[in-house]
């Protein structure tokens, strides 16, 4: 049987489909993942089980829950996602609860595209979206050195963060 991991993927509304891709390719690779990302309409609204919108505030509360309840926080990195004021929020409060941040590339990017700014910041590993089998090794607490789009080594830019406990 396949390992159960609890992960958050962050990603602009118009990347719903690459989450669930990503999640079929890491099962594929037999490390099977439940994804406690907020839920969205079509239009990128978050609405309650009433189909009422829901405010920023709950939205907030909402994300810091199952941001905490995940053990991994992957972003899907695309041409949009750096505009997305959420997308920034929930990898700032990621680095707050001490989770490892993966950002992954989305599939089609053809040049680099501007990493969100938390990212740049709190970011752990960046790969492409043809390295996810590395994916499964970093959820697991593998390290893997950033990439570019294309993922190949990256030799300037983002580097990875070293976290040291303190008892």
């Amino acid at each position: 049987m396949a390992d159960l991991h609890n992960v958050f993927i962050s990603h602009y509304s118009g990347d719903v489909q690459r989450t669930r891709e990503l999640q079929e390719r890491l099962a594929a690779n037999g490390c099977t993942v439940r994804n406690s990302a907020a839920k969205e309409d079509e239009g990128g609204i978050i609405r309650n089980k009433k189909g009422k919108l829901v405010s920023d505030a709950v939205i907030a509360r909402y994300l810091k829950m199952r941001i905490n309840w995940a053990g991994t926080f992957i972003v899907i990195i695309g041409e949009h996602t750096h505009e997305r004021a959420w997308v920034n929020y929930e990898i700032e409060q990621a680095n707050k609860m001490g989770k490892r941040i993966v950002g992954i590339y989305n599939y089609g990017c053809k040049e680099k595209v501007p990493l969100p700014g938390a990212f740049e910041k709190y970011g752990n590993t960046l790969i492409g979206w043809n390295s996810l089998d590395k994916l499964s090794d970093i959820i697991n607490g593998g390290n893997v050195p950033f990439e570019n789009f294309e993922g190949s080594p990256a030799t300037a830019g983002s580097y990875p963060m070293i976290y040291i406990k303190c008892d």
